[in-house]
C-alpha cells in the first residue's frame, strides 16, 4: 500500500500470516481470519465468526481499542467500486437498525472490493 493512499485513508490488504501473528490472541476456539485490511495504523479483520475493528489511539498508538461486530447484527452493506477519476472503492456497513452506516471504509485500488463483498455476503446473508 502506498503512503499517499494510506494518508488519504484508503485501506490496503494485509497477509493472513501477518494478521495471525499480530491478532491470534483475539480469536476464540475455531475462529479463523479470512481477510484483513490496514488503514495507516488501524485494521479491520474479517473472521469466520465476526468483524474485528482495531483502532490504535493516541500519538504513539500504544493504546488500542478492539471492537467486535457479529455478522448477525449487520443488517445491510454496500460497496462502491472505483471509477475513472475516483480511484478508491468504499464499503459501508449498517449495524442493527441504524439509519446511517456504522462502519465506512475506503480501499485503494489494490483491494478487490468484490472479495470483501463476497466475505460479507457469505456471513450476513
Amino acid at each position: 500500500m502506498g503512503l499517499f493512499s494510506a494518508l488519504l485513508g484508503n485501506a490496503g490488504a494485509v497477509s493472513q500470516d501477518e494478521l495471525q501473528k499480530q491478532y491470534s490472541q483475539l480469536l476464540c476456539d475455531g475462529e479463523e481470519i479470512e481477510l484483513g485490511f490496514k488503514i495507516i495504523r488501524d485494521m479491520f479483520i474479517f473472521t469466520n465468526k465476526r468483524l474485528i475493528l482495531v483502532d490504535k489511539q493516541g500519538i504513539t498508538g500504544s493504546k488500542t481499542e478492539y471492537k467486535s461486530v457479529s455478522y448477525k447484527s449487520i443488517t445491510r452493506f454496500s460497496i462502491e467500486t472505483t471509477g475513472t477519476f475516483d480511484l478508491d472503492a468504499e464499503l459501508k456497513i449498517w449495524v442493527s437498525s441504524e439509519i446511517e452506516p456504522s462502519i465506512s471504509k475506503q480501499f485503494n485500488k489494490s483491494v478487490n472490493v468484490y472479495d470483501v463483498q463476497k466475505v460479507l455476503a457469505h456471513h450476513v446473508l
